[in-house]
């Protein structure tokens, strides 16, 4: 059985993989000409099914069994979203806008709910026999930082929901620059994309630093709690004494 101790990967690894493939997706976005439906659809299935992987695979090999339901409700559900998008009959407009919403809204709001229960369990000391409580460090049932990692990538999902709801799928703006020349035609698919665009690089930063933030480890709260007894400990002798 893999303890907490003895895992090779944690949190930080999936924040850097969710980071990396978001990176991918706001690049390929960035930097084509082309923001159609087939196009969007086509990044995002591609980002949608990495995403799901990693999200699956964390709920093996980094959490433990109370906490693994968030990771798995978000592969599910990013998984169905990426398949979904990669299916041709739906890469249309209104099939681009009614999965990207749908899943936006929905793992948003898993990560979001995780994040706030996260961040409301307080932790219980355990007691080593009735009366004697365990020396050691209470351990969170999620460490506070990555509760608010969550909280954080669950508000910005949800935003770009509701930002994708309130584009008009059929909208459509022609436009020309006299002094460039040039005559285009802004969409509504065309900004919904980027909007998605938007969205992956705002999460690829966050939690690229996230993930090479340093954070307090269970051996320094080891170390804090054994020094704790010995500063005390002469203070009582010398009331004694």
């Amino acid at each position: 059985m893999t303890t907490a101790e003895s895992r090779t990967f944690d949190v930080r690894h999936v924040q850097l993989a969710r980071a990396a493939f978001a990176a991918i997706a706001a690049l390929m976005i960035t930097f084509s000409s082309d923001h159609s439906a087939a196009v969007g659809s086509a990044v995002f299935s591609g980002f949608a099914i990495a995403t799901a992987f990693v999200h699956l695979l964390a709920a093996w090999l980094v959490y433990p069994a109370g906490r693994r339901w968030s990771s798995i409700a978000l592969g599910v559900v990013t998984l169905v979203a990426g398949m979904a998008t990669g299916l041709f009959p739906l890469r249309t407009v209104t099939g681009f806008f009614v999965t990207v919403i749908a899943w936006a809204l929905l793992s948003g709001t898993i990560e979001l709910v995780a994040g706030w229960r996260g961040l409301k369990a307080s932790p219980e000391r355990r007691e080593i026999v009735p009366g004697v409580a365990d020396a050691r460090p209470a351990v969170p049932a999620s460490p506070r930082s990555e509760s608010r990692d969550a909280i954080v990538v669950g508000a910005v999902s949800i935003v770009l929901g509701i930002a994708l709801l309130c584009v008009q799928p059929a909208y459509a703006l022609t436009y020309r620059l006299d002094e460039a020349g040039v005559t285009g035609t802004l969409t509504g698919i065309t900004i919904g994309v980027g909007l998605f665009g938007g969205y992956a690089a705002i999460v690829a930063v966050y939690l690229g630093i996230a993930g090479f933030s340093p954070r307090p480890t269970s051996s320094d709260a080891d170390a804090v709690t054994t020094e704790e007894p010995a500063s005390v400990e002469p203070a009582d002798r010398k009331d004694s004494a």
